[in-house]
């Protein structure tokens, strides 16, 4: 196999295709990380399926196959349809995902029509225009891939000199007009990104697929990073090596076309990102719930044993009475008995039987008072607006001040929410949360 890539790569046809595609992936995730930001997601699938009609109306008016007067009509119609998309939205009562999909219907359906016309009219044969449905990379040439390389590097050099004023008002739109941003401008000059993003990529992906190169980069990268400049280099990247790998994937697979290999390319990347990105895939995201659930689990236990001892004024503690306590699963309990038992907060008589140790009482004393303590804030939570706390967790006895503290003690006391068991020569939020360390 790689010595089948090593010949095609040979071949300077291969190689005016490679770049072609790798600077559409990179223009596309550069530009489609604004439009799922702003969420925009259809507003490239709108162009890209009214840009057809544009392909076949510059083929009748020349006569002729030429990308640039193809290019050109694509433009225009996908100007014209935003034009009306804006006009349905600000003039009726339909709303944006209802009006991209009147525009998308009615322009591809016109598309559709025209490229029939066109092809039941002796040259439509010749003329090629069906490979702007599902693209046709295989037929670039290099002037074809020169034009695209221009207009792609023009795009990255205004999204660079622009990066700020699109950073703002994709952010902050009001905010970007009350200090004076020419608003309409830059959603204007964003809009023609997007339109001139869709038209260099019709020739290689097609008006069914654009909108997936568009957006596919740009969602794969926003599951690595929250900050928006890594987010677009890392989309422009995803897209860049999709181009790539689908190019090459399709020299050495016969009938298949470079498009839709481009997508699924894309679409691969996109799962590993869903799956495998560290702070929002899907595995980070099961670590870190089932983590959670361990941690919640010894709490749970260790409150069990507390409430037992103090309820019942038990020292030795079965596994049955911690079990109608607080229902846990065996294998969390079990989970929960070595971490306790590991940090000597509980010790074990026999088979199912433990004693709450000294240090077990302190830390059962603390859970609970943090857990009161937390209902006291949520409960008040305006005359405390100033720790901004989100859970239990967050309430620190150790760094809060002395103030806030009685404050919060006297409410327990009030609402006779006090534990009932104090743990021997304690001194109250010195020794921090011990639980919280486990």
């Amino acid at each position: 196999m790689l010595e089948a890539i090593f010949l095609q790569l040979q071949n300077p046809n291969t190689q005016w295709v490679l770049l072609g595609t790798m600077l559409l992936g990179i223009v596309s995730g550069v530009v489609g990380s604004f439009t799922l930001l702003r969420k925009q997601s259809l507003i490239g699938d709108a162009m890209a399926h009214s840009a057809l009609p544009g392909v076949c109306i510059a083929f009748l008016l020349y006569g002729s196959k030429s990308l640039i007067w193809f290019l050109i009509g694509a433009a225009i119609a996908g100007l014209v349809s935003s034009f009306f998309i804006q006009m349905i939205i600000n003039h009726s009562r339909i709303k944006e995902d209802s009006a991209l999909g009147i525009i998308i219907s009615v322009f591809f359906g016109f598309g559709i029509v025209l490229l029939t016309y066109i092809q039941h009219n002796g040259a439509g044969n010749q003329s090629g225009l069906d490979d702007f449905i599902f693209g046709q990379a295989a037929s670039m040439v290099a002037a074809d891939v020169r034009l695209i390389s221009i207009i792609a590097l023009i795009l990255l050099v205004i999204t660079v000199i622009f990066y700020k004023e699109f950073k703002l008002l994709t952010f902050d739109p009001q905010f970007a007009k009350g200090i004076g941003f020419p608003a309409k401008f830059l959603n204007g000059l964003l809009l023609l990104l997007i339109v001139c993003s869709v038209v260099i990529g019709l020739q290689t992906v097609g008006v069914v697929l654009m909108a997936a190169m568009l957006i596919t980069p740009a969602i794969s990268a926003r599951y690595w990073t929250d900050k928006l400049s890594y987010m677009i280099i890392l989309s422009g990247f995803i897209g860049g090596v999709s181009g790539v790998l689908g190019t090459l994937l399709s020299t050495i697979t016969k009938g298949m076309a470079t498009g839709p290999l481009i997508i699924v390319a894309a679409t691969f990347m996109f799962l590993v990102s869903l799956i495998f990105a560290p702070k929002k895939g899907m595995l980070a995201k099961a670590l870190k719930q089932l983590s959670l659930r361990k941690k919640t689990a010894v709490e749970q236990i260790l409150l069990s044993f507390y409430d037992v001892a103090v309820d019942e004024n038990l020292r030795e503690i079965t596994e049955v009475q911690l079990l109608q306590k607080r229902k846990v699963s065996i294998n969390l309990l079990h989970y929960a008995y070595d971490v306790l038992q590991k940090n000597a907060f509980i010790q074990k008589v026999s088979d199912r039987t433990w004693i709450l140790t000294e240090n077990g009482i302190h830390a059962g004393y603390e859970l609970v008072l943090q857990q009161r303590l937390y209902e006291m804030y949520l409960m008040h939570e305006m005359d405390f607006a100033n720790l901004n706390l989100r859970t239990k967790d967050d309430l620190n006895l150790g760094s809060i001040s002395n103030e806030t503290k009685d404050r919060l003690l006297t409410l327990l006391h009030d609402h006779d929410r006090e534990p009932l068991l104090m743990p021997k020569s304690s001194n109250l939020g010195e020794k921090g949360m011990m639980i919280n360390d486990l």
